[in-house]
């Protein structure tokens, strides 16, 4: 196809889908990895629309494989067919066991007090994000935490610390790209044959296509809004992003996480995603057992249908622990 079908191709996505995506900065176009004309054209316009790279590139993609699968080049429907990104089939040959489809109000909390505290106000899922360069020290946390949900009904995730996290019978682990790249040959097998859960954080596109591979029990997405808790690599997806994130990732329980506060529980809900991790929101709120009823009954106001497609929100602008 003859270079000016192809930018006007570009111009057609990019029209379609400038106010959904006006907060974000234009990115450099990365060299063309294939030569579809309909691949080129997207490639340029999810640049223009302030994607990095590596998710210009597999948005691009799975525009190419949409409109070989149909047939038609359609600018206006944002891409969320998990064929056309190369996403597993479902069910999978080897998952990670399931969790809740809605795992509901998720409170991110940094030692066992605050997880023992949470499970007894009936927070239903709880994760232990536990930071130390002590061995023991850790241990000793996991532990506690475990033993601090026994008898609430919560869900307890350890961050990071996967073996400790199977010592003490933790539900599930939480892990990061990072994490997922320092695990040594046959962990992720050795975690399934545990029985473990396993959440994997994704910050685009190219990273939830690689978590898919691994067959996670949910995928966490984010951050959605601006947070000083964590240096991010990322800038904030915002809601625009997040609608088609969980759309595409429409087969996983989802949860959402970064900068959540109670006033923004509806607009994200509103995306789709079953569950909100909060931190801040918790552990800064003046009486957390409060802040933490308030954010549950938001979570029960759930609209009953996901968010809309791309197209139309760019023109509106439990099981115990084990």
């Amino acid at each position: 196809m003859a270079e000016a079908p192809i930018q006007a191709m570009a111009d057609a996505i990019t029209q379609a889908h400038a106010a959904a995506f006006a907060d974000f900065p234009p990115q450099p176009a990365p060299a063309p990895a294939q030569g579809g004309s309909v691949y080129r054209a997207a490639l340029q316009a999810c640049s223009a629309l302030g994607f990095i790279a590596v998710d210009a590139d597999c948005l691009a993609r799975a525009w190419q494989g949409r409109t070989d699968r149909t047939g038609a080049f359609d600018p206006v429907q944002w891409p969320d067919a998990p064929e056309d990104f190369g996403l597993q089939a479902r069910s999978h040959a080897q998952p990670f066991p399931p969790c809740p489809t809605d795992l509901g109000l998720y409170a991110v909390l940094p030692d066992a007090d605050w997880v023992g505290r949470m499970a007894r106000a009936g927070v239903p899922t709880v994760q232990l994000r536990f930071k130390s360069g002590d061995a023991a020290a850790i241990r000793r946390e996991v532990a506690a935490a475990a033993r601090a949900v026994r008898g609430t009904g919560a869900l307890l995730f350890i961050n990071d610390h996967w073996q400790e996290a199977l010592d003490a019978g933790a539900y599930g682990v939480h892990l990061g790209q990072e994490d997922l790249d320092a695990l040594a040959p046959g962990a992720l097998q050795a975690l399934r044959g545990a029985g473990v859960r396993l959440g994997v954080s994704t910050h685009g596109y190219a990273e939830m296509v690689r978590a898919d591979a691994a067959s996670p029990s949910y995928v966490a997405m984010g951050a959605v809004f601006p947070t000083t808790l964590k240096k991010m690599a990322t800038v904030p997806q915002g809601l625009a992003r997040l609608t088609g994130y969980a759309r595409l990732m429409r087969g996983y329980p989802q949860v959402a996480i970064g900068g959540i506060g109670a006033e923004q529980f509806s607009a994200v809900l509103a995306t789709g995603v079953g569950s909100i991790a909060v931190v801040r929101a918790l552990v800064n709120a003046p009486d957390p057992e409060a802040a933490a009823r308030d954010l549950m009954q938001r979570m029960a106001l759930r609209p009953a249908q996901p968010g809309a497609p791309m197209a139309a929100a760019a023109t509106a602008g439990g099981s115990a622990g084990r």
